[in-house]
């Protein structure tokens, strides 16, 4: 497993501190990160690529700002052009040696919370969702949206896209619907649990059709993490490591020493099926001193999760 974190396009204190930490594998992730950019085309992938190498990072994961949109997703017209240059993507991260490219099958709303500030372990504050303050919300202006609508279109993408993954050396990974459930404001969502994740795998067998394992929204699928993360084996491609207490419908993003899921025993379950790829944390706490400006991704909760991961890596060599 390689310990990654997300880090922004331009050098600044936060490649120091994964330095520091002995982090060697970068993510980049343009909306969690907050720099606005979205590198697609060569040159400005080459450019990313090569300003982490030239301080000894690898860019090991590209995520969240892939070139499709719902019209790809709902199978809109504009999705063949959409496609086509997300084929273009993957030749060019293949010829820069990028190996994974995280995305999403979320329409219209993607990662859904109701509440970014819940005070948790020592006035640290977090991230929750509750289904119930959504109830009286609108809904979506793309609805309704019907489920199979969203499994065709995720068929097609895939015969379409996985070959040239294949050919070009570049891994996917799909992220679990956050929150995973049926449907939100209108919205069907389809990516929600171990089940749909097995007809995902089976519409194209390969380890290029893999997953995000996202360890906190397979806690709150209601799954035994560790056995699920054995079950998948080799398509998992990408790990978030976090935790939630609670449910699909209404949880609370915990302390990644301090949630209900076994840890230790996730860290068992990779090493037993063979997983080398990167790893990072994902929803942390904001601790003391900052601003919560961009919650579940601030600096200092995410330094904390690195090493705890390394200590478990270290506890179950």
């Amino acid at each position: 497993m390689e310990p990654a974190l997300i880090l922004p396009a331009e050098r600044d204190e936060r490649w120091d501190l994964a330095k520091q930490m002995g982090v060697e594998t970068a993510v980049y992730h343009s909306l969690e990160i907050g720099d606005g950019s979205r590198p697609w085309r060569y040159d400005e992938l080459l450019e990313l690529t090569q300003e982490f190498r030239d301080y000894g990072l690898e860019l090991g994961v590209i995520e969240g700002c892939v070139p499709i949109s719902d019209d790809t997703r709902l199978g809109r017209e504009g999705r063949d052009e959409e496609i086509a240059r997300f084929k273009r993507y993957l030749r060019n991260l293949g010829e820069l040696d990028v190996p994974v490219v995280a995305y999403d099958w979320m329409a219209g709303k993607r990662w859904a919370r109701t509440s970014t500030a819940v005070p948790i372990r020592g006035d640290s504050v977090t991230t929750a969702y509750d289904d119930e303050l959504m109830a009286g919300a609108p809904d979506q202006d793309i609805a309704p949206v019907d489920a199979e609508r969203l499994w065709d279109a995720l068929e097609h993408f895939l015969n379409e896209v996985v070959p040239v993954a294949e050919e070009a050396g570049v891994k996917l990974a799909l992220h679990p619907d956050d929150p995973p459930i049926d449907s939100i404001r209108g919205v069907d969502r389809i990516v929600t649990s171990p089940e749909n994740y097995d007809r995902v795998m089976e519409m194209y067998e390969s380890e290029y059709n893999g997953i995000t394992f996202c360890q906190g929204n397979f806690a709150a699928m209601g799954a035994d993490v560790p056995e699920t993360i054995r079950h998948f084996g080799d398509r998992i491609n990408f790990v978030h490591f976090r935790d939630v207490e609670g449910d699909a419908r209404k949880f609370v993003e915990t302390w990644h020493d301090d949630g209900p899921t076994d840890m230790r025993a996730c860290i068992e379950a990779y090493r037993d099926i063979g997983f080398d790829g990167p790893a990072r944390p994902d929803h942390v706490p904001t601790m003391a001193g900052e601003e919560n400006s961009n919650p579940g991704y601030m600096t200092l909760g995410r330094l904390y999760a690195v090493g705890y991961m390394k200590g478990l890596l270290e506890a179950t060599d």
